[in-house]
């Protein structure tokens, strides 16, 4: 079967520019520090580079996280149970999606990107691995609750989040998420979800800036799409990736520094940096066990099973939706 063509719930003007990417572009250069939503790294070359990214010697949580998948397939497969509708979270190339479709037996496979191109040309690819699962993607904004496929709204559902995505969010925006998760997914869903875990700060480091620059052009392509996006001149080439560990809150962050100072203009609007300044555009938090334990508690969700890969790097948490309580 393939992948058919989707929904689209990403708003636009006339002129065809993402609405909520030029809002939050806009409020982020406005601040004191200036700060951009991860999420809008990935455009379709921004998709491209991550993926670049994944393969690199550096980048230890795909690896981690495609090792627990391989090795407790059998085990995950069994507490989730056949026929499901997987719904994935930001679904990217859908690099590991075949592991999880293959052990569980899916009733249909319901991805959700925001990189609309990017997300129907991985559809296509995993539909014609999986020709009788029907694929229905959906073009969307996830932090959110979507609507769903009607194909799907009366199916159990699992909802999958992998990579640790959550981690590139503060604790107050990853709650709102978990909970908009289990909004989308409806009663009696199942979400798996990947959280990197705190290690050697050398380790940490080296994900975030590889030796061969990888991240640094990831980085550095959100200024890019900003000036062909949002009409923006900002001077690329003054700017220098950078990543920073900070301890106390446990995540590393991404920034844009400029070099010098600069002048640069986004859909009409001034802005102005010294030099060293920087522009904020990721956090990846790591966790302890009971620091996942905790978040996924204040999203709406009980942890019902927890694994990590051989060396301890990272963990793949599989939990239900929790009942709303007023009260302990």
């Amino acid at each position: 079967m393939t992948a058919q063509p989707g929904l689209k719930l990403v708003k636009r003007d006339a002129s065809g520019v993402d609405l909520a990417f030029r809002a939050d572009v806009l409020a982020g250069l406005a601040e004191a520090q200036k700060a951009i939503p991860a999420r809008w790294f990935y455009d379709d070359a921004g998709s491209a580079l991550f993926e670049d990214i994944t393969q690199l010697p550096e980048y230890y949580p795909t690896r981690a996280e495609t090792e627990i998948l391989q090795t407790r397939a059998a085990e995950i497969a069994g507490l989730i149970g056949p026929r499901r509708a997987v719904v994935e979270f930001g679904s990217g190339s859908s690099v590991k999606t075949p592991l999880l479709l293959s052990a569980i037996e899916p009733s249909a496979y319901v991805p959700l990107d925001i990189a609309g191109d990017f997300l129907r040309a991985s559809s296509a690819a995993l539909a014609a691995k999986f020709p009788g699962l029907p694929v229905l993607p959906v073009e969307a904004d996830f932090m959110r609750r979507v609507e769903l496929p009607a194909d799907v709204a009366h199916l159990p559902k699992l909802g999958f989040f992998p990579g640790s995505t959550i981690g590139n969010m503060i604790a107050r925006t990853a709650t709102d998420l978990l909970r908009s998760m289990k909004d989308t997914l409806g009663d009696g869903a199942l979400l798996l979800i990947g959280l990197d875990l705190v290690k050697d700060e050398e380790v940490l480091l080296g994900a975030y800036d590889d030796a061969s620059g990888v991240t640094a052009q990831f980085n550095l392509n959100l200024l890019a799409r900003i000036n062909r996006e949002l009409g923006g001149d900002v001077p690329i080439a003054s700017f220098a990736h950078e990543a920073r560990w900070n301890d106390p809150f446990a995540r590393i962050e991404m920034h844009l520094v400029a070099r010098e100072s600069v002048s640069f203009t986004v859909s009409g609007q001034r802005f102005s940096m010294g030099a060293g300044e920087s522009i904020h555009t990721e956090n990846s938090h790591k966790f302890t066990k009971r620091s996942a334990q905790l978040l996924l508690a204040a999203g709406g969700w009980e942890p019902i099973a927890r694994w990590t890969d051989e060396a301890r790097q990272f963990s793949l948490v599989l939990a239900e939706s929790g009942a709303t309580r007023s009260a302990p």
